[in-house]
């Protein structure tokens, strides 16, 4: 019996998944010599070896250590991964808020559309986006990702069209498309 192993590479989104196959090979020799034997059995042991620490090198994480996006509760659909859960308070109506992101089109391989570490002051330090909350001047998925934020977090946010740019042509974005923010940060609240 023969031990092959067999990686797959699957979708870009899809965790590298090993498979192993059992094959059995034809017989030649009906009376192998001793030295074949030895030869052999050292073959067989450090193939199994190999196969074993491939297995338990390349066996995906559990689920439970895979991070998820979930929808915000009474969102119309924006998805949020939290990479740091901040550590003051949420932000009311009427409350100011400072924001650090970089925004990213989910289609066109991620292109880059806006990024607030690309406008810096006369120090070269990045100018935060500063808004009201409740004002309506940010798109409703921005409002949403950063009314469920406490100051310090930092999260990951999917705004489907419905709460974005939905149907308007608004340049460089086109229609209907759905946004990423990257690195979507709650810095102050006020």
């Amino acid at each position: 019996m023969i031990l092959q192993c067999f990686a797959a590479l699957q979708c870009s989104i899809v965790p590298h998944h090993p498979t192993v196959r059992l094959v059995h090979p034809k017989i030649i020799s009906p009376t192998p010599s001793s030295s074949t034997i030895t030869r052999r059995g050292a073959l067989s042991a450090a193939l199994t070896s190999t196969t074993f620490t491939l297995i338990l090198t390349l066996t995906p994480p559990s689920k439970s250590a895979i991070a998820e996006f979930s929808e915000l509760p009474r969102s119309g659909g924006v998805k949020a991964l939290e990479l740091r859960l901040g550590d003051g308070e949420v932000p009311a109506d009427g409350d100011q808020v400072a924001v650090h992101y970089y925004g990213r089109l989910a289609a066109k391989q991620g292109w880059r559309f806006d990024s607030t570490y690309d406008h810096k002051d006369e120090n070269g330090e990045p100018i935060p986006f500063v808004f009201v909350i409740g004002s309506g001047k940010v798109i409703s998925g921005i409002e949403t990702a950063v009314k469920s934020m406490k100051v310090g977090g930092v999260r990951r946010v999917v705004i489907p069209p419905s709460q974005g740019y939905q149907n308007t042509s608004q340049e460089p974005l086109p229609p209907n498309a759905e946004t990423v923010y990257n690195h979507f940060q709650s810095n102050s609240s006020c």
